[in-house]
């Protein structure tokens, strides 16, 4: 039997646009390229959604955070509910600064971005930090407390701050299995 016809333009274009905008660029501490993360955001996004816009905002989602790509430039080519998504997604720093002592206000400001945030937003924010709680679960299977070496912030209490605040900013979603998987990958992780 066929699969049913989908109109996936948008997203296919958005995925192009990701895979050329994060070429050559590795997953930190990962040896693989960047592209796995967004493309496994949107798998996740997919199980809330059909949405193509979201599904596109999703694989888009670092573009803006992570490479020489605009804002400015999203909402030329995918128009401006995906460009609002991803700006509500986009840690905000300056570009080019490591200043790791800025770490915690950065992530209380993203946690009180996406919790004031519509549902749209919060479902391709639950993409996004379930692939990488995802990540830190099977790393910290395999690597134990050395995990936290290769982030900014070196301390596992401030990770498991972040987390659980991100779990509460989408509580919305709470009835989803992206969200109950991401609230199990917490306790798996950091304990009761």
């Amino acid at each position: 039997m066929a699969n049913n016809p989908l109109d996936t333009r948008i997203l296919d274009k958005a995925i192009i646009f990701a895979v050329k905008s994060h070429a050559g660029t590795e997953r930190r501490g990962k040896s693989f390229p960047y592209i796995v993360h967004p493309m496994e955001a949107v798998e996740i996004v997919a199980t809330i959604t059909s949405d193509q816009e979201l599904l596109a905002a999703a694989i888009l989602h670092d573009t803006v955070e992570d490479t020489d790509i605009t804002i400015e430039q999203i909402r030329t080519e995918f128009g401006e509910r995906i460009a609002s998504i991803v700006a509500a997604e986009t840690d905000k720093k300056e570009k080019g600064k490591r200043d790791d002592s800025d770490w915690r206000k950065r992530k209380q400001d993203a946690i009180n971005r996406i919790a004031a945030a519509p549902i749209d937003v919060k479902i391709v924010a639950m993409g996004d930090k379930l692939s990488n709680m995802r990540a830190i679960a099977r790393d910290y299977s395999v690597m134990g407390d050395k995990l936290w070496e290769i982030f900014h912030s070196k301390d596992k209490k401030d990770h498991e701050w972040h987390y659980r605040g991100l779990a509460d900013s989408l509580k919305e979603l709470k009835e989803t299995y992206a969200y109950k998987e991401f609230a199990k990958l917490i306790e798996q992780v950091f304990g009761n």
